[in-house]
């Protein structure tokens, strides 16, 4: 009984040793045939005008997409992320310049208060 068992179990090492190397040679073989198919497309003179001609077409229809916006009056994309670009700038400097005012106002309290303390010196005539 425990001479069968372990051929079993041979038997069953065997076979999924097997089934791995079947796996591993159609990946072999899978992996192989997608490399020569993509070579293939690479070298294929005319899925690469094609492709040129694609781009050429998208970069004519961005051109005319700006020239009717321009047209109209209408900002594009670029246009507004600049525009909120400069805005933010702005919105930085103007808090600056607030701050420096807050700082001159108390400035300006701290030299009343003082000369409200010092008696008014009159002048003789």
């Amino acid at each position: 009984m425990l001479v069968k068992l372990l051929s079993t179990n041979g038997e069953r090492q065997a076979r999924v040793s097997f089934e791995q190397d079947e796996q591993d040679g159609l990946r072999a073989r899978s992996e192989q045939a997608i490399g020569e198919i993509a070579q293939a497309l690479i070298d294929n003179p005319t899925l690469h005008n094609a492709i040129g001609a694609a781009f050429g077409a998208r970069e004519k229809a961005i051109e005319a997409q700006q020239a009717a916006m321009s047209a109209l009056n209408l900002s594009s994309a670029t246009d507004l992320e600049r525009l909120e670009r400069r805005l933010r700038s702005f919105s930085q400097r103007l808090e600056e310049v607030e701050e420096q005012l807050d700082d001159l106002s108390r400035e300006v309290g701290g030299l009343r208060r003082e000369a409200a303390k010092k008696p008014a010196k009159k002048s003789k005539d």
